[in-house]
């Protein structure tokens, strides 16, 4: 059936050998992978966890954790809980999660009851803003993180794990030296000041990545958070492919369900289109235009990348992706295959899409 994403866990296994390679033995970090942009499918899951070198399997949805939780501790693996626990779902939480990422003090002590109902001790992250403006406690507010970490070491079924930071998915700041030993100098701080010593100082995701290779990453971090880059082979702080990692792990298939010439430009006044933009035309006459079954229900057309030269997604709504196949290299048919290489948007919306089905090689 089609639209349908093809997985290749042999490539994917090798993006992950590369990415830790890079992490571990270059960069002397422990590895959280992250299984969100893969909604934690149960076979990348399992490559995960049986990778010798992963730590934890991190993800931000408590579905997806409970999902995974079984086999990533069947494997030795910790699970993590990435995104910042909702009140209503910390009981889950402390059930699914070996360790979560937090901010906020109350939801903490939530934290620290629920454990103490099942006799556990629930481990935290604190994360720090350095600026990205997302989640966490602005770096310059000393007093606050200080103060958060004196009511965490007294509750009795949390331990303080470490502090990390998240660059580049909000604001989109690059992870720098620079930034990164703010962290490094705060979680030296925590330390001195409380007699304690943190075993993670998380320096972000797949954005950081390209610091080892610089060798600009603080000696301080220990801990790095990857997804995209094993998954599409990214550095996502400038979008430079990772060595040894290839970018077709993923390929997504739709098929073609209409195929006329057209033209170019629509005929009319152009007003706004299904999700509230107005589309921009290039006149370019008339085109062969080829109709898939998949939209933006499904995928992001915008990332997107056709696999064969000569074809150019030029649109769609939520149920079609219309298609430039003017120039095509082959001779294209009502009932062909076209292939795309996905980029992250168009990766996270196929794999939680159940129209799209996924296959594995």
């Amino acid at each position: 059936m089609y639209p349908r994403l093809v997985i290749d866990i042999d490539k994917l296994r090798n993006n992950l050998d590369a990415v830790a390679k890079i992490t571990k033995d270059d960069g002397n970090c422990s590895m959280m992978i992250v299984t969100k942009a893969v909604c934690a499918d149960e076979k990348v899951v399992e490559m995960i966890a049986q990778h010798p070198q992963v730590d934890y399997i991190a993800d931000a949805r408590i579905l997806n954790l409970k999902s995974l939780a079984d086999v990533a501790h069947k494997n030795g693996k910790e699970t993590v809980l990435l995104r910042l626990p909702m009140m209503s779902e910390v009981e889950d939480a402390v059930k699914y999660a070996d360790l979560s990422f937090n901010s906020e003090i109350e939801v903490i002590k939530m934290l620290n009851a629920e454990a103490a109902k099942i006799n556990k001790t629930h481990k935290i992250v604190l994360m720090i803003d350095l600026g990205d403006l997302r989640e966490g406690i602005f770096f310059r507010d000393e007093d606050i993180i200080f103060n958060t970490v004196e009511e965490i070491l007294k509750l009795d079924n949390i331990q303080l794990e470490g502090v990390a930071v998240n660059l580049t998915c909000y604001g989109a700041i690059i992870p720098k030296n620079d930034n990164l030993q703010v962290l490094v100098d705060i979680a030296g701080k925590i330390e001195e000041k409380f007699g304690i010593e943190l075993k993670i100082v998380s320096g972000g995701n797949s954005s950081s990545i390209y610091l080892i290779d610089k060798k600009d990453l603080p000696a301080g971090i220990n801990n790095l958070r990857l997804g995209e880059c094993f998954l599409l082979g990214n550095d996502t702080a400038y979008g430079t492919q990772i060595e040894g990692t290839v970018k077709d792990a993923m390929i997504l298939e739709a098929q073609i369900i209409e195929l006329k010439k057209k033209p170019s430009m629509p005929i009319g006044e152009i007003g706004k289109d299904a999700f509230g933009n107005v589309p921009y035309y290039e006149d370019k006459g008339d085109i062969m235009r080829a109709i898939i079954a998949i939209g933006q229900q499904d995928t992001t057309l915008d990332s997107m990348i056709p696999v064969e030269e000569g074809i150019e997604v030029i649109g769609g709504s939520s149920d079609h992706t219309v298609l430039d196949v003017t120039n095509a290299k082959r001779d294209l048919k009502v009932g062909d295959i076209v292939s795309f290489k996905v980029e992250y948007g168009a990766l996270l919306k196929a794999t939680t899409s159940k129209y799209v089905e996924k296959v594995y090689k």
